[in-house]
């Protein structure tokens, strides 16, 4: 695994517990239950409104991990307490685009842990130096608060039989962008990295880059691990090949396009993403803002 540099250890109870409603054939060995996808008979993985949620279940208590939403959380409290007789609440918020970001998802009025990288936190009003900014008026109608705890660079959890880190990593999607690695249980996780439902962000506006999103999905590719994406059903390394591949395909014709002096436009309207597009064109990425991203960010490296 990557090197992690300076960490924080936390032992702690930990359960979790996530609707994840799939339907369709598994490209992991993971087995879906009454909504829930277990991972192992400790990892879960719910489906929300916002995104995915990882669940670390067992007697220290429950750790998630993801972008729950804030009428998921009484769902997902109401499984954990099924499951786990510890009230320990771990909570850490991945990162995504702040105009659809839940915060906490209510978690902290119930007494949890909620964590998230500092850039991220920063985007949603919190990780000032000086007194808490107010909540928006769109937290206070969902009731959320954004999160207590930030991180810089490393978190680390040792619950329940499982070595969890999340380390930050170079702007992909953004500059908060962290690779979440489950040791036991050889699961991975990156947020909007690993997007699911289609195309990836990179979102100038939080410091995304092209080369930092192809450099952190390098390395995992192992059919053997576990892979969480941001929204859709559980996969494998094998599935982030496939998508780093077809990054890197896009990338080589877009360069090619404009070492031949060929404008946005023109590169746009010659279509590079049309071998792609019945596979990853209806997410929430459009292919021609994806071709757009994709100029933009190797424009921007000459």
């Amino acid at each position: 695994m990557k090197s992690f540099g300076k960490g924080v250890g936390i032992r702690a109870s930990v359960l979790v517990a996530f609707a994840l409603a799939f339907s369709g054939q598994r490209t992991c060995a993971a087995q879906e239950t009454e909504g829930i996808t277990e991972v192992t008979p400790h990892v879960l993985v719910f489906a929300t409104r916002t995104g995915n949620v990882i669940a670390l279940v067992g007697p220290d208590g429950a750790l998630l991990i993801g972008t729950p939403s804030a009428d998921s959380t009484e769902r997902i409290s109401s499984e954990l307490a099924k499951r786990t007789k510890s009230p320990v609440r771990y909570v850490v918020i991945a990162p995504q685009d702040p105009a659809l970001s839940e915060g906490d998802a209510g978690w902290g009025r119930r007494g949890a842990f909620v964590a998230m990288q500092e850039k991220a936190m920063e985007r949603i009003g919190g990780h000032v130096m000086g007194p808490p900014k107010p909540l928006s008026e769109r937290f206070v109608k969902l009731g959320v608060d954004i999160p207590r705890v930030s991180f810089s660079e490393v978190i680390s959890f040792d619950l329940n039989g499982e070595a969890i880190h999340i380390v930050k990593q170079r702007p992909g999607y953004s500059d908060a962008d962290a690779l979440v690695h489950f040791h036991v249980a050889k699961l991975v996780y990156w947020g909007e990295v690993f997007p699911g439902d289609g195309y990836p962000a990179i979102d100038a506006a939080q410091k995304g880059t092209l080369d930092g999103l192809l450099r952190m999905l390098e390395g995992w590719t192992d059919p053997g691990f576990h892979v969480v994406p941001a929204r859709g059903q559980v996969t494998n390394g094998a599935s982030v090949k496939i998508f780093r591949d077809m990054i890197a395909t896009v990338r080589d014709h877009v360069q090619h396009s404009i070492d031949a002096g060929r404008t946005e436009s023109e590169v746009i309207e010659e279509h590079p993403t049309a071998e792609f597009n019945a596979k990853w064109g209806h997410g929430r990425v459009p292919p021609d803002a994806f071709v757009r991203e994709i100029y933009l960010a190797l424009k921007a490296e000459k």
